[in-house]
């Protein structure tokens, strides 16, 4: 949550309106129906578990914190009369100003994005609601008025958030003896009434909340508690007591994920240095994956006490898809994260954990290719940063690596590509471009086609970072499909052979080519025939020594190059227009230059739409295509 007041909450006296996102939420809640509305409970638990979490590490360094109060504990109290449940902890607690950021604004990470997307769905979708969660705005699912009190650890102060959820919410000064911690009380709205019996509330925290390692008690009557839940840390225990469900539900707590879990890793190393892992990878995309911050997101733990969800050493950005934790035996309890900074037993941790992860994805590829497929559709284009990024593990993550191709469905990986390669062939073939449909249109894929050769889909952005720096995979160079030098002829199958032409059928091609090349000696390198093109006219590739076409227009956006380089414009001998503009220089001679003028710069931009660039001069080029239009029409 947030931890400054955002820039579009304003307040009338004390008086607050909400963010527009959490405005927006509040009202799809509203007029919403949900069918597991319970999901309010598990939000709320999870919230007082972090702020004991935050507390005890906080008293780490400062056990005055923790005077009065030293044991941590949840407690939920149903009220019938009132019509009231309410669910304290004596963790953390929040200032008043933490009250008006923490709970007026949405800044979890890709939360507004979820927002957005929840908003646009109608009907029985809604009840996404319910699979994501929305943190404590999840409350007014059931509370038709939410109030909030709440004193920082270590404050004299403490205050008052209220909100019946329609736009605004109020802050008051709370009273002095209010004590450490963080006090929600529901307003139930009418029909909630099942979540004041002491059934359902044992049930809803059995169910959701068993693992979590602070007690959960209920209060019933005369006062009397039950603790409702193992109140031990669920990574603790053997694998063998731990049902796939409370795996689910710790994923669910410890992730802010709402799915269910695709792999999880749990086990425990001993040796030189001890730590215990419980690591999860999500079955979908988190909405911040690809945000800049490209932040880690497992929680670090000493000795069963959390330190920090922030520890960048712990897991390669890479890898931020994962969640979970790691709890270790070895790190100090008052460990900074400045300490954290290229600590050897953090680094030891994390060479493990990689290894773990990469040997268990590389087991997942072989034993079930339907279900890695998945992973690597939601997960790929961000482990393939791992291999620009880490050279000590770039052989195991070019082995785990899928790509799409021309030649079957689905995805392949290198070792497979290499296993079916064309006879004759000798390099790895790939195209780049923005998108794999983009790319399977090129005609500079045809000659493969024709050939039966596979070529790799490179259409993640990262390709184009990694490629340069990977020459190889197992002795086969890595060659892009838009290099001018592609030699053909002696790979895969050969086509059925066409008539070869006559010699005056040559030479009325020579002659065009050199017209072509005359009339675009300002726009490109050369032009030549194509012995890769079978079905377009023409085509641009890159010169011999000159950077891939794709990659030079990425840097193009990004302003890294300020001009297009010149390119190869290859003619296709067989295609009928090229027969017939050859046909035309033969019968009229030097004459045809004139006529050609515009057909030649036509050909050139016909050949950069195909790439998927705009001719530079559009006026010129509408011009051209009019003039020859009308002509042809006039002929």
């Amino acid at each position: 949550m947030s931890t400054a007041a955002d820039e579009n909450t304003t307040k009338t006296g004390e008086t607050y309106d909400f963010q527009a996102e959490v405005a927006r939420l509040l009202d799809i809640v509203a007029r919403s129906l949900y069918s597991d509305k319970e999901i309010f409970l598990r939000e709320l638990v999870s919230n007082a578990s972090d702020a004991c979490d935050k507390l005890r590490y906080e008293a780490l360094t400062d056990a005055t914190l923790l005077d009065g109060d030293g044991d941590l504990k949840i407690t939920i109290t149903a009220n019938p009369k009132a019509r009231t449940l309410t669910i304290a902890d004596n963790g953390i607690g929040m200032s008043q100003q933490e009250l008006v950021d923490n709970l007026g604004t949405i800044a979890h990470s890709g939360t507004a994005a979820f927002v957005e997307q929840i908003g646009q769905s109608e009907g029985s979708d809604n009840n996404l609601i319910g699979q994501f969660g929305v943190g404590f705005y999840a409350a007014f699912m059931v509370a038709d008025k939410v109030t909030v009190t709440s004193r920082r650890a270590g404050a004299d102060d403490a205050a008052q958030w209220e909100s019946d959820g329609k736009g605004s919410f109020t802050v008051t000064a709370a009273a002095a003896d209010t004590p450490r911690g963080t006090e929600v009380v529901l307003h139930l709205a009418k029909g909630e009434k099942e979540f004041l019996e002491a059934a359902r509330l044992s049930h809803i925290i059995k169910t959701y909340s068993d693992h979590i390692a602070i007690p959960i008690n209920l209060v019933g009557e005369e006062g009397a508690l039950e603790q409702l839940n193992a109140a031990s840390a669920l990574w603790s225990r053997p694998r063998n007591e731990i049902s796939e469900e409370q795996y689910t539900e710790f994923y669910h707590h410890v992730g802010h994920m709402f799915d269910d879990p695709w792999l999880t890793l749990h086990n425990r190393v001993e040796g030189k240095i001890e730590y215990t892992n419980l690591l999860f990878v999500p079955g979908s995309q988190p909405f911040d994956l690809f945000q800049s911050e490209r932040k880690t997101n497992v929680k670090l733990y000493v000795r069963r006490v959390f330190i920090t969800d922030d520890c960048e050493d712990l897991l390669p950005a890479w890898l931020r898809f994962v969640r979970g934790i790691v709890d270790s035996e070895d790190l100090p309890l008052n460990v900074s994260r400045e300490m954290l900074q290229h600590n050897p037993v953090l680094a030891k941790i994390r060479s493990g954990l990689v290894k773990r992860i990469l040997g268990e994805l590389k087991k997942k590829a072989k034993k079930d290719s339907e279900g890695y497929a998945a992973f690597w559709n939601n997960f790929g284009a961000v482990v393939k940063e791992g291999i620009y990024e880490s050279g000590d593990y770039r052989d195991d993550l070019l082995a785990i690596a899928q790509f799409r191709s021309t030649g079957q469905e689905g995805l392949i990986s290198l070792a497979d590509y290499v296993a079916n390669m064309a006879e004759g062939q000798e390099d790895i073939y790939y195209i780049s471009g923005e998108s794999a449909e983009a790319v399977l249109t090129s005609p500079q894929l045809e000659a493969f086609r024709a050939r039966n050769i596979n070529v790799l889909l490179m259409v993640d952005p990262v390709d184009e970072f990694w490629l340069p720096m990977v020459n190889e995979f197992e002795g086969k160079p890595f060659r892009s499909a838009t290099r001018g030098d592609i030699n053909l002829e002696t790979v895969g199958t050969a086509p059925e052979a066409d008539d070869e032409p006559t010699p005056a059928a040559n030479n009325a091609l020579s002659s065009l080519t050199a017209l072509l090349k005359l009339t675009l000696a300002d726009a490109v390198i050369d032009v030549r025939e194509s012995n890769r093109l079978t079905d377009s006219a023409v085509c641009l590739v890159a010169g011999d020594d000159d950077m891939d076409m794709h990659i030079e227009r990425l840097l193009r956006q990004h302003k890294q190059v300020d001009v297009a380089a010149k390119r190869v414009l290859e003619i296709n001998p067989k295609h009928p227009l090229i027969r017939h503009l050859a046909d035309t220089v033969a019968e009229k001679g030097s004459e045809a230059s004139d006529e050609l003028d515009d057909v030649a710069w036509l050909l050139l931009d016909q050949a950069r739409i195909i790439e998927g660039e705009t001719p530079p001069d559009p006026a010129a080029f509408a011009r051209r295509m009019a003039d020859v239009i009308t002509k042809g029409l006039a002929g």
